[in-house]
């Protein structure tokens, strides 16, 4: 069969501009490449944080490198060795320091671990990342006590106790974090070196601004502090008719169980991690000792999951409140999208007092995590990766009788976990967490495991507010001192 030519449209012209963004660029003097560093990466000279900080080297006065108010050190690089918890002191990595209820996943042989005695910190220390991302500070408070802490955070020290809480603003203030960015290397993951810090220019305010910021440092961590010995304190108080209980066999070898009791009733799961032997053990061990049980559905909770949404980055959008963020100390809130539908009746919102569980990742991390919404996720779309699990005004259970039950570390989170599906990314469905059953305990015991939880997460709450003020207030203190105020700084 013959072939005929036929008209077509002609090849669009070829574009001779890039077609997705515009390049950004910049030129800048031959002479500040030949200094410090020596840094190539043209990043370097093109961020924010770059500007702010010639901004800050150009005043006559009122500042001085970082290295002059502080030492910032790091831990040689760790080579542990690697043993069960019962033989191990527990360890740390970067991103686990940050939780509001760290759960180590490694224990290390002390005896083994080089320079072991610097890998601990006491309350109070100032943590820097300097790995992935980097330049986030956060302090040390009891949760970190007795633990080896990774190497890839950097330690700052102040020479003066008295600048002990300014040095620390200072680092949470987005201008030194806009620095600490732009004074990164690396093209995959990114790193801070102590001299980056060393270098930094740090205005030196007047020694009443200084006590004022230590004043209200302090007040944070010993709110943090006693938001974790509350906890500790509610978990004591719902364990205690329940102890003793070892789970000796968590099913890592393998096991059996019969077919009319795993399958034949309820979901009919076939998953073998809904069929773990510690998690039976733990159950009619909570059979034997507690007043009965009751369902989620049943105590009067509603439960949901709102619909996927689309996450358009917007400058003058809403915060978004990532999945992980719920889970940490102060978290930052740096992302910000268009308003949209977002899958629910609440719009993406929470309110505080109700509950959010992590439904998706790792059974070994962030699954099956619990936490408390705040006053500070009031007004933010929070993830679509969290479910809701809010109290009805006649519920059976108090929000923070609740929360010790499924987040205790042996009567809670194991039951919770064993709820996921799903090999990849396991998953928790809402249906299963409505059918879920939560061990009762005497009325007036209830009540005051409730009441510890609860008085926790405010003080955990008030902390993060009180550090958003200290490093809004750093910031318009360095906002002044770049327009030339320079009363509140030493000249």
């Amino acid at each position: 069969m013959a072939l005929h030519a036929r008209l077509v449209a002609p090849p669009p012209e070829p574009r001779h501009e890039w077609p997705w963004h515009q390049a950004k660029w910049s030129a800048v003097p031959c002479n500040v490449l030949w200094q410090g560093d020596r840094r190539m990466e043209a990043e370097t000279y093109l961020s924010s944080g770059y500007g702010l900080r010639v901004a800050i080297e150009g005043r006559p006065g009122g500042w001085k490198r970082f290295d002059k108010l502080a030492r910032t050190w790091q831990p040689s690089r760790l080579k542990g060795i690697q043993v069960s918890p019962e033989f191990g002191t527990p360890f740390l990595a970067a991103t686990q320091v940050f939780d509001i209820r760290p759960v180590p996943r490694k224990w290390l042989a002390l005896e083994r671990t080089d320079d072991a005695a610097q890998r601990f910190v006491q309350p109070g220390k100032i943590l820097v990342t300097c790995s992935g991302v980097v330049g986030r500070a956060t302090l040390s408070h009891a949760p970190h006590e007795n633990t080896l802490i990774t190497h890839d955070l950097l330690r700052v020290e102040p020479f003066d106790d008295e600048m002990w809480g300014w040095v620390y603003a200072y680092l949470r203030s987005p201008q030194a974090r806009a620095v600490m960015i732009g004074a990164h290397y690396g093209h995959i993951i990114k790193h801070l070196e102590t001299t980056h810090l060393d270098a930094l220019p740090i205005p030196v305010v007047r020694s009443q601004i200084a006590a004022g910021f230590k004043r209200t440092l302090e007040k944070i961590l010993d709110l943090r502090n006693r938001g974790y010995q509350l906890a500790l304190e509610a978990e004591a108080r719902f364990e205690r008719p329940f102890s003793p209980l070892q789970v000796k066999d968590w099913g890592e070898s393998g096991f059996s169980v019969r077919a009319s009791d795993a399958f034949f009733e309820g979901r009919r799961r076939f998953e073998a991690a809904s069929h773990n032997p510690g998690v039976a053990v733990i159950r009619r061990h909570l059979t034997k000792k507690s007043e009965g049980f009751v369902t989620l559905r049943d105590a009067g909770y509603k439960i949901w999951l709102p619909g996927r949404f689309k996450r358009i980055p917007a400058e003058d959008g809403i915060e978004l409140v990532e999945s992980s963020s719920v889970f940490e100390c102060n978290p930052d809130f740096e992302k910000r999208i268009a308003e949209g539908d977002f899958g629910d009746d609440y719009q993406g919102r929470v309110k505080a007092g109700w509950l959010l569980m992590a439904r998706s990742g790792q059974i070994y991390g962030l699954n099956g995590n619990v936490g408390f919404a705040t006053v500070a996720y009031e007004g933010k779309v929070v993830s679509d990766d969290l479910i809701r699990i809010a109290p009805s005004t006649d519920c059976a259970l108090k929000a923070g009788y609740l929360f010790v039950a499924l987040s205790h570390p042996l009567f809670g989170r194991p039951l919770v976990k064993s709820l996921a599906y799903g090999s990849s990314i396991p998953h928790i469905d809402v249906a299963d967490l409505l059918t879920f059953e939560v061990v009762r305990l005497p009325h007036s015991e209830e009540e005051a495991i409730a009441d510890l939880a609860e008085e926790s997460a405010a003080k955990r709450a008030q902390a993060d507010v009180l550090e958003r003020e200290l490093a809004a207030d750093a910031g318009k203190l360095i906002d002044r001192f770049l327009a030339g105020d320079m009363r509140e700084f030493n000249s």
